[in-house]
């Protein structure tokens, strides 16, 4: 397969200057295409997504932030092309401070879409942006049977030059010299018919960059959205017909997930540590300005020295609530404020983390001061944080 190229040369001019007859297009087309990918994703909410001919990752890039993906793969004939940007498909240190609740694992392969590699199958969407018109004839004839018949996804997205547009553009042929071909709007649709009807797909046709008034040349870039009418369960026979995996990996990252525990438990701990202090903290300000309206009773007459010196007596007066283990509510008891777990439980993300209080428990022993029956958590209220 013949290498496919991240930006065109006729993409530059699209994106930059205005063309004959006034047109502009804002977005560029080609933000225009990866936001159309978008949407679709977030209408259809697919978990598993593939773009083929994804040279520089652009699209994987913005498909990341997308909350129903949870494993994303690119594949390009240029091994290059991809490592140009692949590091930008990287986590970056908020994703591990704050990890997120689903899965989401990142591969790219260097490989063929004329290739059957068994990495491919079991997808919900594959995206084929700008690419069928840099396949060679023998390639595309091969395509379909790879995209439709053997990857066989839920849905299929193809965008491609519309030809008919190209007169209302500065190029003499065709838009990249890349590119083996350019349909119009009926070879376009003919072709994805015919595959559709072979495969068992449904077609829908739009487009992206509307012509000028009067021009009725159709979209500059024109789309087929493909429907599969229903799934096989064939995936083990392709499996066993197809064992051997063609494609090389050339870059794989498993994002931080509260799903596997190491992350979960840091997120839990980080939570009651937090929301213990937030606790004591009130405590000790109930505390303190309940000692301070006592010493303005009683030695309002005082001078400032003594006053201050009221202000510390707060250390050494009787705990709200009565030092007492089996309370149900949080108390202070010497130099330590007990917080049973049930409060801390109570608070929304708390609950949503653990779900319930085997689970926080379970968390968090080892990890924080508890009571010796494990029913508390303890905060020192010398700890400096509490004093911020």
């Amino acid at each position: 397969m013949t290498q496919r190229y991240p930006t065109t040369t006729m993409e530059e001019k699209l994106q930059k200057t205005e063309l004959v007859g006034g047109i502009t297009f804002t977005p560029p087309l080609y933000k225009q295409r990866y936001l159309f990918v978008k949407q679709l994703v977030s209408r259809h909410k697919p978990k598993k997504v593939a773009d083929l001919g994804c040279a520089d990752c652009r699209l994987l890039w913005l498909l990341k932030f997308c909350c129903s993906v949870e494993e994303l793969v690119g594949v390009d004939i240029s091994e290059d092309v991809m490592k140009q940007k692949m590091h930008t498909l990287s986590p970056i240190p908020g994703d591990y401070l704050q990890p997120s609740e689903k899965c989401l694992t990142i591969t790219l392969y260097q490989g063929s879409v004329t290739q059957k590699d068994p990495c491919m199958l079991g997808f919900d969407m594959i995206t084929c942006i700008e690419l069928i018109e840099h396949l060679e004839a023998k390639e595309l004839e091969t395509f379909p049977e790879v995209v439709f018949g053997f990857m066989s996804p839920a849905m299929i997205v193809i965008s491609t030059p519309n030809s008919e547009f190209n007169p209302l553009l500065p190029t003499e042929t065709f838009r990249h010299p890349d590119h083996k071909f350019e349909w119009n709007r009926a070879q376009f649709q003919n072709w994805s018919q015919a595959a559709a009807a072979r495969y068992n797909y449904t077609v829908e046709f739009t487009g992206l960059g509307a012509p000028p008034p009067g021009k009725e040349v159709g979209f500059c870039t024109q789309i087929g959205v493909f429907m599969k009418n229903y799934r096989k369960t064939d995936e083990h026979d392709k499996l066993q017909e197809n064992k051997e995996h063609v494609y090389k990996t050339v870059f794989r990252v498993v994002y931080p997930s509260l799903k596997d525990e190491k992350y979960l438990q840091n997120a839990v701990v980080g939570e009651v540590i937090q929301k213990a202090q937030i606790i004591a903290r009130r405590l000790l300000d109930h505390r303190e300005s309940k000692c301070k309206m006592d010493c303005d009773d009683h030695f309002e007459e005082e001078s400032r020295f003594l006053a201050s010196q009221c202000v510390l007596r707060y250390l050494e007066y009787p705990p709200l609530v009565e030092a007492d283990k089996d309370s149900k509510q949080p108390f202070i008891s010497g130099n330590t404020v007990y917080i049973p777990l049930r409060n801390i439980f109570s608070f929304p993300k708390v609950n949503q983390l653990c779900g319930n209080m085997e689970t926080l428990k379970k968390l968090i022993i080892g990890k924080v001061a508890l009571s010796n029956d494990g029913s508390a958590v303890l905060t020192d209220i010398e700890n400096e944080d509490l004093d911020d």
